[in-house]
C-alpha cells in the first residue's frame, strides 16, 4: 500500500496571484499573431526572386493552400478580405496557408530598373516548384485569380502530381485574338494604366457605380510606388498563350470554377468550363458578386470552398460552419451530362450534406 502510494505525484497548482500572467496564455496569443501575420520569405527561383507569406499550422498531413493574385493587386489586397473572413478561419486553422506575389508586385517592392526582361506567364509559372520545394510541400491546393489563375493552371498542367484542387476565379485560359490585340492597342491611347486595369478587375456596371472598392483600387495603383512593375506584370499577362484544354487533355485533379454573374470573365470561365472534364469540374456563378467575390462576397465562396475541400476528403468530419446552418436559401443546381441531356433541380443546403461529392459523375453548376 505504502508503494502504491509512493507511485503517485501530487503537483500543486498555485492560482495566478492578480496582475499576474499566464504564460502559456502569452504564448498561445503570440503563436496566433504570428500566424495571423505571417512569415514572410524571399525564394530565389530560375527566373528571381519571388516574395511569399506562410501561416503555418505544423500539420503537414494535408497539402498547403497556394495563392497566387491578379494583376494590379498583392496577395493582401487580393486574398485578406477572404482568409480573414470569420467562417474561414476553420478551414485556416487545420491549413498551411502560402500566398506567392508575383516578382515586383509585393508591398513596398521596388521598382525594376529600365530595360528589365520580365518573366512571361510561363516563366512566371515555372517559378512555383522553387516555393514547394523550399518549404518541403508535397502537395498544394491552388487557388488563383485572373491572371494567378492561369498560371497556377499552366504550373498544374506541368506538374499534375502535386496539386491536389484547383480554384480559379475568374480564369481565362485563351491566348488573345486579333481583336482583343487591337482592342487593347487602342485601349493604350485612350486610356491610362489604372483604367486599363480596373476594366480587367472589374465590369462596367461596378466602375460606373464608382464604389468604395473601386475607388481604393483605382487610388492604390495610381499612388503604387512600383508602378512600372504593375504595367509589365500587365504586358506579360496580355501576352499569355493558349492552354489548349479540352475533355481529352484536362486537370487531373478537382477543380471549382468561380465567377460573378456581373463579372468581365463571366463569358471566358463558361468556356473553359465546357472544355473541362465534367466529372471532376464544379462551376459556382455568384450572384451580385462582380469582378472580385473574393472581396465583395467572402461568406459565400468560404462555404463553397469549405464543400470543395471535404469534396476531396478534408475536414469530412468537420460541423457545419454558423452561415451553412443559418442559411435557407437553397442553391439552384444543373446537371449536364455530355451536352443535350441535361436535368435541373434545387437542392438545400442540408440536402448536399456538407460537401461536394468526393467523386462526381457529373458536372455540377451552382448560381448563388
Amino acid at each position: 500500500m505504502t508503494s502504491e502510494m509512493q507511485e503517485i505525484a501530487i503537483t500543486e497548482e498555485n492560482p495566478l496571484l492578480p496582475g499576474q500572467s499566464d504564460p502559456g496564455k502569452e504564448a498561445e496569443i503570440a503563436a496566433r499573431i504570428l500566424l495571423n501575420k505571417g512569415q514572410e520569405h524571399s525564394i530565389e527561383t530560375p527566373n528571381g526572386l519571388l516574395h511569399v507569406t506562410l501561416h503555418a499550422t505544423g500539420n503537414t498531413r494535408r497539402p498547403a493552400i497556394l495563392t497566387i493574385h491578379d494583376v494590379g493587386m498583392e496577395s493582401k489586397s487580393c486574398f485578406s478580405t477572404l482568409f480573414n473572413f470569420e467562417e474561414m478561419q476553420e478551414i485556416v486553422k487545420n491549413f498551411t496557408v502560402v500566398h506567392v506575389d508575383i516578382p515586383g508586385q509585393e508591398e513596398g517592392a521596388a521598382d525594376y530598373p529600365a530595360g528589365y526582361q520580365y518573366p512571361n506567364m510561363d516563366q512566371i509559372s515555372d517559378m512555383l516548384p522553387a516555393v514547394l520545394q523550399y518549404f518541403n510541400f508535397r502537395t498544394v491546393i491552388g487557388v488563383g485569380v485572373g491572371a494567378g489563375a492561369y498560371i497556377l493552371s499552366k504550373f498544374t498542367i506541368s506538374k499534375p502530381d502535386v496539386v491536389e484542387g484547383l480554384v480559379l476565379i475568374n480564369v481565362d485560359m485563351n491566348a488573345r485574338g486579333w481583336m482583343d490585340w487591337a482592342a487593347h492597342k487602342l485601349s493604350n491611347l485612350t486610356s491610362s494604366l489604372s483604367d486599363q486595369i480596373l476594366n480587367h478587375l472589374f465590369s462596367q456596371e461596378e466602375i460606373s457605380a464608382n464604389t468604395e472598392l473601386i475607388q481604393s483600387h483605382k487610388e492604390r495603383i495610381i499612388k503604387a510606388p512600383n508602378l512600372n512593375n504593375i504595367e509589365l506584370f500587365w504586358k506579360s499577362y496580355l501576352g499569355l498563350g493558349d492552354l489548349n484544354i479540352d475533355r481529352n487533355n484536362s486537370f487531373k485533379c478537382p477543380v471549382m470554377l468561380v465567377v460573378g454573374d456581373q463579372a468581365p470573365h463571366e463569358d471566358a470561365v463558361v468556356e473553359c468550363n465546357s472544355k473541362l472534364d465534367p466529372t471532376t469540374t464544379s462551376f459556382l456563378k455568384m450572384a451580385d458578386a462582380g469582378g472580385m467575390p473574393q472581396l465583395t462576397q467572402p461568406s459565400k465562396l468560404t462555404e463553397a470552398f469549405k464543400y470543395f475541400i471535404q469534396g476531396m476528403g478534408y475536414m469530412a468530419s468537420s460541423c457545419m460552419t454558423r452561415l451553412s446552418r443559418s442559411r435557407t436559401t437553397s442553391l439552384s443546381s444543373s446537371f449536364s451530362m455530355e451536352g443535350s441531356r441535361s436535368r435541373s433541380r434545387t437542392l438545400s443546403q442540408g440536402s448536399l450534406g456538407g460537401q461536394f461529392p468526393p467523386s462526381p459523375s457529373h458536372s455540377t453548376e451552382m448560381s448563388c
